[in-house]
Formats: structure tokens, C-alpha cells, sequence
């Protein structure tokens, strides 16, 4: 078993030293912020959201994602936009990193729904904690003092980063296409070798199904992603009560069987999470993986109420 879990460690820190891929989440229909700048604004109001995922329990070093992300739909100078801030922490072993960027989005009104074209611009630091394990029982295994390609110190580094997408949203259906890290910014750590941040590819889309029950609601979306190497697709199914209550099922190809539920409160408060049944070989030596959100959004009448005053001659 330490010879396996050692193996995916190594494979960690290989993607990590030559690209790093973006944190997956399985409740993605409620976090499209974090992949695609053109959703900001699509609410028409001021929305908040919070997601944390704890990936592969169990598993030392396995992936830990808290994001975060404020948007609201604007009209600066009379043309109808949408703006956002995101603030994402990507733990994964000895990576420690942190983001944090800004989105707008042009809305225009197109047919029977509206499409933001949105750019996000930010700051990415990502962190190197140099704590390695040398497995003295492997054969041929170099101690990291003597690899010129692992850094023997502690190290972090801040870069430029930038994203780009379009999303399309109506009454009942919503597509979009998008990437991350468009400017592939790179990292480097040591002399002998360069790293970035791969650029990832993403194309979303989601319909809702109204029953003859006008208080059921199926709710099918699709979500591919690639970074031009790898391709992965989530399918998911959800069925939604009086639009306050819903659960389903989601498929993660080659890797896991999600069951997601959520409710939204009396308040307005959404709360929701998911539990991925593993079904890749890194499930041997994790106990599955739990993610939690929560949502918000509200509006705000910055217009003055007109104002009515009776005449002292009809008193």
C-alpha cells in the first residue's frame, strides 16, 4: 500500500512541476463562476457563494478547494454588464496556493435570454512547502537533495492570470464555453525546470424540465472539460420540489458516482452537498469525496420610492 500511495504521490508532484490543473467540483451547476467569467451578473441580482471540497478522505496530502465568489449585475454608463470577485485556496500535498481575481462580463439581450461575454483578471500565488518523503525501500528512488528538478527549500511565486468565457442563459436552458489560465502563466521553482499553469478548456450546458406537477422540476446538465491532454465529463441529473428542495445523481467518467442533495431555506439561504463513491483506482486508498455549498443572492432598490403627499385642501 505505501508503494501505491507513494506512486500517486510522485504522479502529484509530476502534473504540479509541469502543469497544474484546476480543482473539479461536483456541484459545478451551482458554481459556474469559478470556470466561466460570462455567468457574472446572469442572476440579475447580487449572488454570494461558498463551496468547500474535501477530496479522496482519508488519502494524506488529498485535495482540499475552498472558493469563493460575489457577483452582481450592473449598468456602469448605461450598458448592461455583470461583475465578480473570486477568491480561491487549492490545497493539494505540498502545494499550497491561493488566487484571487476580478470579473466583467457585457451582457447583451439575445433572443429569449440574455449573453455575457465576461474576461477575469487576477493574481495567482502558489506555495511550495518542501517536506518530502524519501522512500529508501523503492529501488533506484533519488533523495531530493540530489534531483536538480525538486526544490530543497520552501518556495512561492505570484503571476499574472487571466480567463475568458461566454455564457447563455434563458428562463429554462443555459450553454456556455470558457477557459482558464488563457495566458498559461508560468512558474518557476528551480533552474532546470519550468512550470505553468495548463490552460483548461470548458463547455457547460443544463435544461430545465417542467412536469405536469408544476412543483417538479428535472434539472439534466453536462459539463466537459480538457486541457488538451485529458478529456473528463460530468453528466448530471437533479429533480427539484417546489424549487426549495432538490437531490439527484451526477457521473464523473472513469472516476466517480455523486449523490448530491441541497435545500434553501425560508430565508433565501441555498445549502447544499455531494459525496463522490469513487470509482478509480485512487479509491483503494481514499474514503470518497464530500463537498459543501452555500449560496445567496438578493437585490437592492437603489431607486427612491416615489412619494405620496395629500393636499391639505382634501384633508
Amino acid at each position: 500500500m505505501k508503494r501505491g500511495v507513494f506512486i500517486i504521490i510522485i504522479n502529484c508532484f509530476i502534473m504540479a512541476v509541469n502543469s497544474q490543473h484546476d480543482p473539479q467540483f461536483s456541484q459545478y451547476m451551482f458554481n459556474m463562476a469559478a470556470i466561466n467569467p460570462g455567468y457574472s451578473g446572469s442572476n440579475d441580482m447580487i449572488c454570494l457563494s461558498a463551496i468547500n471540497r474535501q477530496q479522496w478522505v482519508g488519502f494524506k496530502g488529498a485535495p482540499n478547494y475552498s472558493f469563493f465568489n460575489a457577483n452582481a449585475s450592473v449598468k456602469p454608463f448605461g450598458i448592461k454588464s455583470g461583475v465578480g470577485l473570486s477568491v480561491l485556496s487549492d490545497n493539494l500535498a505540498f502545494n499550497k496556493d491561493l488566487s484571487l481575481s476580478g470579473a466583467y462580463a457585457y451582457r447583451l439581450d439575445l433572443g429569449p435570454g440574455t449573453l455575457g461575454i465576461g474576461i477575469n483578471l487576477g493574481l495567482y500565488n502558489k506555495k511550495l512547502q518542501a517536506d518530502w518523503y524519501y522512500p529508501t525501500d523503492i529501488e533506484g528512488a533519488v533523495a531530493p537533495e540530489n534531483d536538480p528538478a525538486v526544490p530543497g527549500t520552501d518556495e512561492s511565486r505570484m503571476t499574472f492570470d487571466m480567463s475568458f468565457g461566454v455564457f447563455y442563459k434563458t428562463d429554462d436552458l443555459f450553454f456556455g464555453l470558457s477557459t482558464t489560465h488563457l495566458n498559461q502563466p508560468k512558474i518557476k521553482y528551480v533552474e532546470a525546470k519550468d512550470g505553468y499553469i495548463s490552460r483548461h478548456y470548458y463547455a457547460l450546458a443544463g435544461y430545465r424540465i417542467q412536469l405536469s406537477n408544476p412543483i417538479i422540476e428535472i434539472l439534466p446538465s453536462l459539463l466537459l472539460k480538457t486541457d488538451g491532454r485529458g478529456n473528463q465529463l460530468d453528466a448530471t441529473a437533479l429533480v427539484r420540489y417546489n424549487k426549495k428542495i432538490w437531490g439527484g445523481v451526477s457521473y464523473r467518467a472513469g472516476d466517480a458516482l455523486i449523490g448530491i442533495i441541497g435545500f434553501e431555506m425560508f430565508n433565501g439561504l441555498r445549502v447544499g452537498y455531494s459525496y463522490d463513491f469513487t470509482t478509480s483506482d485512487i479509491g483503494n486508498y481514499s474514503h470518497g469525496s464530500h463537498e459543501f455549498t452555500l449560496g445567496y443572492c438578493f437585490s437592492l432598490n437603489l431607486e427612491k420610492t416615489p412619494q405620496k403627499y395629500k393636499s391639505i385642501r382634501f384633508l
